[in-house]
């Protein structure tokens, strides 16, 4: 089901920076995060890539953009409904700005089952949101400079893992402001806490409420049935004032935990001036 936090152009040193969980059953066939494209002529996407549907749950490109994807907890599906995981792809792959990509899928929105998309142009500095719930006309909104949590309501919705993470990250970034953010380090210290809250505080959102008590932490590990289910991937992402990104991910494969650590220059990068004067 997922759920991030970012600092967005409000860091000292960082234009960016996310904090991703994707939840998923541990069946489903996963790529970890590599350099990837959909077709010969297009544009490569860093991120981890869905087997099955070929989509991905969050990813950016060198020129620097940016998408990432939770779902809407909710206790119906649309049979027949349209791959979600291609929504983050085809921004990425696409020319389109985040708004015009956000007014291009309100157009299809139903089609899909629910979702919550953030679309991101980190050289521009424009991020948007877009979720086709609740029903009716898509929510599209820019998302303001700050920080910003996302489960699987609204943005910033004060569901109890959303304000444990916020208030966390929220921490992590005061005391650790003017050094070099760890990602590894905040995905340990962030990412990977299992605490649960009071069952009373749990959002209803139609689903059976134990199995919404069983995903009410920020790292899951839990089963449906025989189905294991949980915490797949958690990723970090720090992109720099002068374009430099780095992205760090510890993935669950075969059993075992691994990780990667990838680096490149954003193409296209202006430098920032805050704080400079002439």
């Amino acid at each position: 089901m997922c759920i991030a936090a970012w600092a967005w152009e409000c860091h000292p040193a960082h234009r960016l920076l996310l904090l991703f969980n994707r939840d998923e059953y541990l069946s489903r066939p996963t790529q970890p995060a590599r350099w990837w494209a959909a077709g010969e002529d297009s544009k490569e996407i860093l991120g981890g890539r869905d087997e099955l549907g070929g989509g991905t749950w969050m990813g950016c490109t060198r020129d620097g953009k940016l998408a990432f994807l939770t779902n809407v907890r909710e206790p119906d599906s649309i049979i027949g409904a349209k791959t979600r995981g291609q929504l983050p792809v085809r921004f990425l792959q696409g020319s389109h700005s985040p708004l015009e990509y956000a007014t291009e899928i309100a157009k299809e929105a139903d089609q899909y089952n629910g979702f919550n998309l953030i679309l991101a142009d980190v050289n521009s500095g424009t991020m948007v949101y877009i979720s086709n719930r609740p029903g009716g006309d898509p929510v599209i909104q820019t998302v303001a400079p700050g920080l910003h949590v996302l489960s699987n309501g609204a943005i910033d919705s004060p569901w109890p893992k959303a304000l444990r993470l916020g208030q966390s990250f929220k921490k992590y970034l005061e005391t650790n402001d003017d050094s070099e953010a760890s990602l590894k380090q905040m995905v340990e210290e962030l990412m990977m806490d299992t605490i649960k809250p009071d069952r009373s505080m749990v959002p209803d959102t139609g689903v059976d409420p134990e199995w919404e008590y069983k995903l009410s932490s920020i790292f899951i590990d839990t089963a449906k049935g025989q189905a294991r289910y949980g915490t797949r991937s958690m990723v970090a992402l720090a992109s720099k004032l002068d374009g430099e990104v780095t992205f760090y991910e510890r993935y669950l494969e075969n059993s075992s935990w691994k990780e990667n650590m990838i680096q490149f220059q954003m193409e296209n990068a202006q430098q920032d001036l805050r704080g400079t004067s002439e």
